[in-house]
């Protein structure tokens, strides 16, 4: 095998390694949307003005 081709063969063994990474991250990040399902937090319920408390924009609760 000369020089060239295995320079060659490095450089493609290592973007196939880069793209493996890059599709198994989003492989994961797909799944953990999917797979988390966060509960409900408390939250004000009402229109007010209380200091240091927040209200959902649009509560699903």
């Amino acid at each position: 095998m000369t020089r060239i081709r295995k320079v060659q063969w490095l450089i493609g063994l290592a973007v196939s390694a880069g793209v493996l990474l890059l599709v198994g991250v989003n492989v994961h990040l797909v799944y953990v949307a999917f797979a988390s399902q966060p509960e409900c937090v408390s939250h004000l319920k009402e229109n007010g003005s209380d200091s240091g408390r927040y209200r959902a924009a649009k509560s699903a609760c």
